[in-house]
């Protein structure tokens, strides 16, 4: 057995924190840190996860008002102990060149495209983490015989829990974070059959 990577030694009895991924310059691409521990992707991406994920951006960030950034693939950071990365978020924070996290306070949306690694984490753990940190918009986008289906849901602020806004397949339309319009069935092309 070989020895693990130093960068894989928590630097503290308590695990990791927030502040500690941007010291991991050997890391692989996409750690995460949830409740303390890191997460990262071990297993390939699906061609359908990125192609997915791809047209989201391009279209969210198409639409995307003054005063908001659409960026993928950076983490939030929720508190000390929670440095989640979804795949996609909306923010209304300026853009800088050199930023490695955002701030919950200014992220408007979190989108996680689903893959079969991440499922519990985007279904369950994200889902609550995202709520608790006050952001106000959470999507899940999942696969469906190809097709993606996005589970919209909204922050009830008096509970501090995220309700469901809906169920969308074929096309989405929202007026929130602003308004955004989504041709489902052109996020991945069709394959024949």
């Amino acid at each position: 057995m070989t020895a693990l990577p130093d960068w894989m030694q928590p630097p503290r009895e308590e695990g990791w924190l927030a502040e500690d991924l941007d010291n991991l310059p050997d890391a692989p691409r996409h750690t995460e840190l949830i409740d303390g521990a890191l997460v990262f992707m071990m297993s390939p991406q699906r061609s359908w996860h990125g192609r997915v994920l791809d047209a989201l951006t391009y279209t969210i960030r198409q639409q995307a008002p003054e005063g908001f950034e659409v960026e993928r693939e950076m983490t939030v950071s929720l508190d000390e102990r929670n440095r989640p990365e979804p795949d996609l978020l909306v923010s209304t924070a300026p853009y800088v060149p050199e930023r490695t996290w955002f701030a919950p306070k200014d992220v408007r949306l979190v989108l996680e495209v689903v893959s079969p690694e991440s499922a519990h984490r985007d279904r369950t753990v994200k889902l609550r983490k995202y709520a608790q940190a006050g952001i106000p918009h959470y999507w899940i986008v999942e696969d469906e015989d190809g097709s993606p289906v996005v589970h919209v849901y909204e922050l009830d602020e008096p509970t501090g829990a995220y309700a469901p806004a809906g169920i969308f397949r074929h096309a989405l339309q929202r007026e929130v974070p602003f308004e955004i319009g989504l041709d489902l069935d052109k996020l991945t092309p069709r394959t024949g059959g």
